[in-house]
């Protein structure tokens, strides 16, 4: 799986410096990215082209910042990403963020799978991981 969280450091690295058309790059042509309740995207999105528009749209709400990867916990064609994120919004004067995780599955070492989870624990339910330090 050493590739895979090369690909996904690339990919965190990309939105980190909105280059938004490279993070394509790492998506199979069927990608399905999931955001949750509670997210100001909410929903379900399909494709490249989708999957896209959504990252630009919640990375163009940031005036600076950054989402960092802290671990990385793979299982299978699961992967796991403990994410630590802190941005500015446009208009805003206040940093906000917090920890939480993405989960990623893979098909052919391309992300056809990324889901985000508020809480931690969730995705390692998700991903059928134990992490003994999240305990």
């Amino acid at each position: 799986m050493s590739s895979e969280i090369e690909t996904l450091k690339q990919f965190f690295a990309a939105i980190n410096r909105n280059d938004m058309q490279t993070i394509t790059k790492y998506f199979d042509p069927q990608i399905v990215r999931i955001e949750p309740e509670g997210f100001s995207t909410v929903g379900t999105y399909r494709g490249i082209t989708e999957v896209q528009n959504h990252i630009t749209e919640g990375r163009g709400s940031w005036a600076e910042g950054t989402c960092e990867p802290e671990k990385f916990l793979v299982n299978g064609d699961k992967v796991v990403v403990y994410l630590y994120a802190w941005v500015r919004l446009k208009e805003a004067t206040d940093w906000s963020g917090g920890r939480f995780a993405d989960g990623f599955v893979f098909r052919n070492s391309k992300i056809a799978q990324y889901i985000t989870f508020w809480e931690r624990e969730d995705a390692l339910k998700w991903a059928g991981i134990e992490d003994e330090e999240a305990i």
